[in-house]
């Protein structure tokens, strides 16, 4: 973006808001450079929470820029979360950007992530990195602040359509009626089963009546209650991908259900090593394998099909249909769930379109699982809440679920674009995974002896977080990071990439 014509040669270009002086600015960087001055007064307190930008056409004018480059800088505090447009009550401060506490100064970033005294930033990476992975890993690491997080499978919680929301339970409250308020049924409000039956037509290919829908609280708990169930049935192991979520292996061995590694190559699972395995079920992330972002290809499936259909019992297929909607570079692939409906557990929720914090997900089994997942559901919790399933049913019959995912895929594909580019710029050698869809992207730094769980302790005692790809493998394998993308502005996953390039020297 340029400067506006017809400015004055030699005339004041500047503002009494926050003494702004485009002469500061380097050339053609304008929208980035106002962006900055703006998160900078927001972090120490001249902006503070409430503030109401000026009109972007009135600090334009006492810049003496385009009205298009406050408009991007707006833009993209607004992408971070920092301000967000209130109408008529225009442009307001919302939040404040987290800074990370400097790394400890006098050691490398590697030591300070794991030898630094409590209390220290080093103290936070030793908690989370020292040890082998324990259940409460995640939860650790979200505790822990840091200037750029990366983590992966999280979505743009600024994105999150409140207007719409607040609309849609505007509506739905006006025409609940008081007993809908009391215990409803612990399979899911109705309106909300019959709205992911049209859901999953639409945009999966899954033809399914909404008495076969079990509304759940995320695939978390989908996991949790097919754990139960199966192991009712004499299943007690689950194979997994290799590498593969470190977070379901984790659910589905709080249960007691032991989780046999599967690899997976550049077509998907190695049926033959699931049959190899002995497991009689096996949990796949088929559209957009996590973490390494593969597709089960064609063939494959028609492998899968054939161990799911063998003589006897079969096998049963629990497809965590994982970012199967976030696709930027490739055309959708089939749920699994389409094509045998008598052999997959299928499970979704709205985690990644929406927010996690909702927990609205459903699962579809075959029939001889239903009834006990629905009592196993029951015991549980009496169903999930009722009135954000109507709220989500009205998202989704409106289109504006549609809309919002549509929105997210242009700004998905911009941050996936930055990173990829600042991967090429500072980690010219490791190779990327998973480009074409989904939140987040694998690397790996094939045929190096790196450490990649001190990389990430030392990423993170610099402010940045990340997760090793070691905690999503059972099996030994080449280093690597998994990276999100999806809740972090282009500006600061460049910043970030080259963070982890300077640290990277420092374990090596």
């Amino acid at each position: 973006m340029t400067r506006a014509t017809g400015a004055v040669a030699g005339a004041a270009s500047g503002s009494d808001f926050l003494q702004l002086n485009v002469g500061d600015a380097p050339a053609g960087g304008l929208a980035d450079w106002l962006s900055q001055q703006l998160r900078l007064a927001i972090a120490d307190g001249r902006l503070p929470l409430g503030s109401r930008l000026p009109p972007s056409r009135v600090l334009a004018t006492e810049l003496q820029v385009s009205r298009g480059v406050v408009t991007e800088a707006y833009r993209c505090l607004t992408e971070d979360g920092h301000v967000a447009g209130r109408g008529r009550g225009g442009t307001v401060v919302v939040a404040m950007p987290v800074t990370a506490e400097p790394a400890p100064t006098g050691r490398p970033p590697a030591a300070a992530g794991r030898d630094a005294p409590a209390g220290g930033r080093g103290s936070a990476a030793d908690r989370v990195f020292r040890d082998e992975p324990d259940t409460q890993v995640f939860a650790t690491l979200r505790s822990v602040p840091a200037q750029v997080d990366l983590t992966p499978g999280v979505p743009d919680l600024a994105a999150f359509p409140r207007a719409a929301w607040l609309r849609a339970e505007r509506a739905v409250l006006g025409e609940l009626s008081a007993s809908a308020l009391g215990y409803g049924d612990e399979r899911g409000a109705p309106g909300l089963r019959q709205a992911v039956a049209s859901w999953l037509a639409r945009t999966r290919g899954i033809r399914a009546h909404p008495d076969e829908v079990l509304i759940v609280a995320g695939v978390s708990q989908s996991l949790a209650l097919l754990a139960r169930v199966l192991q009712a049935d004499g299943i007690a192991e689950v194979a997994v991908e290799e590498p593969g979520s470190l977070g379901a292996r984790q659910q589905l061995a709080a249960w007691g259900v032991r989780t046999p590694p599967v690899r997976l190559d550049e077509e998907g699972v190695r049926v033959d090593e699931l049959r190899a395995s002995g497991a009689r079920a096996v949990l796949l992330t088929p559209a957009h394998a996590f973490p390494s972002g593969v597709v089960l290809g064609g063939e494959r499936r028609r492998e899968l099909m054939d161990w799911a259909c063998q003589p006897g019992p079969g096998g049963l297929v629990i497809e965590d249909d994982y970012d199967a909607e976030h696709r930027y570079d490739r055309p959708p692939v089939p749920a699994l769930r389409s094509m045998m409906p008598e052999r997959v557990c299928y499970a979704g929720s709205v985690s990644k379109l929406l927010a996690p914090a909702l927990r609205v997900g459903w699962l579809l089994a075959p029939p001889r699982y239903r009834e006990e997942l629905a009592a196993a559901k029951r015991v549980s919790d009496h169903g999930t809440a009722v009135l954000p399933q109507l709220v989500v049913a009205r998202l989704m019959e409106s289109g504006t679920l549609e809309r919002q995912l549509r929105m997210l895929r242009r700004r998905h594909r911009r941050r996936r674009d930055a990173m990829i580019e600042a991967i090429a710029a500072h980690l010219p050698d490791a190779r990327v995974h998973g480009a074409a869809a989904g939140l987040h992207l694998m690397i790996t730094f094939d045929g190096t002896a790196l450490d990649d769980t001190a990389l990430a302790a030392a990423a993170l005692a610099r402010g940045v977080k990340a997760q090793p790809l070691s905690w999503h493998t059972q099996r030994p394998g080449p280093p690597g990071l998994v990276l999100g993308y999806a809740a972090t502005t282009p500006t600061a996953i460049r910043e970030a990439v080259a963070t982890l390039a300077e640290v990277r020297h420092d374990v090596v």
